[in-house]
């Protein structure tokens, strides 16, 4: 579902207006997640970290409108209702990484299990994009494990910033009993204000400190 923004009503019209026009930039944000507790979550109902961390941020999205923004049909500005998570699969073999897509569930077991189908679907190929049927309203997120950064930053040369979020997250680091990994957020200014951003960061590490994940039978899947 897709619901336009009355213009005539929005706070932020002015600066959406001036963020696409006369100066479009986005920004890139980085910061360091404590996932001590995540983890232990995870490993303790047997999960993936991958497939779970992603899910906590699909599931944060969808309460923060500021990062569901896009264009309806007639190009009118406005907000979904979820997107959906547009992912990476790494292959070992020849350090490639395939371009794959889940359809968020708020169920989380629901996700899991479909995750991990494209997952391994996406792994028999090498082909840059490994599932059809991206739905427009989408999100993109990939993890470096092989790097503990403290900035990221991603951009379009000459393009317009898109009003989706773009997130990478890195390496995690064990230092005093803790847990933690650098996650970049990559987003249009015209989307979001550094208020929204923080936000959302801070609503994204409540989960990750409170969220309690259901075992997920993997059906014996490798």
């Amino acid at each position: 579902m897709f619901t336009p923004i009355d213009l005539t009503t929005w706070p932020r019209r002015e600066h959406f207006a001036y963020y696409r026009g006369p100066l479009p930039c986005g920004y890139s944000v980085t910061v360091r997640l404590d996932l001590t507790r995540f983890l232990a979550t995870v490993r303790a109902r047997g999960l993936r970290d991958y497939p779970a961390f992603i899910w906590c941020v699909s599931h944060c999205i969808v309460q923060h409108p500021a990062f569901r923004m896009g264009f309806g049909p007639n190009g009118e500005p406005g907000h979904h209702d979820v997107l959906h998570p547009n992912y990476t699969v790494f292959h070992e073999d020849d350090h490639t990484f395939s371009d794959v897509w889940t359809a968020h569930d708020e169920d989380f077991a629901a996700f899991y299990r479909a995750f991990l189908a494209d997952a391994a679907a996406a792994q028999a190929t090498h082909g840059m994009k490994a599932k059809d049927g991206l739905l427009p309203n989408f999100y993109c997120i990939s993890c470096v494990p092989w790097l503990d950064f403290e900035g990221y930053t991603t951009y379009v040369p000459q393009g317009t910033p898109a009003l989706f979020p773009i997130f990478t997250y890195g390496r995690y680091r064990e230092e005093g009993g803790r847990t933690t990994a650098p996650l970049a957020v990559t987003i249009g200014h015209a989307a979001a204000d550094g208020w929204h951003t923080a936000e959302f960061l801070n609503d994204l590490q409540t989960l990750l400190d409170t969220v309690d994940l259901p075992a997920v039978d993997e059906g014996g899947r490798p």
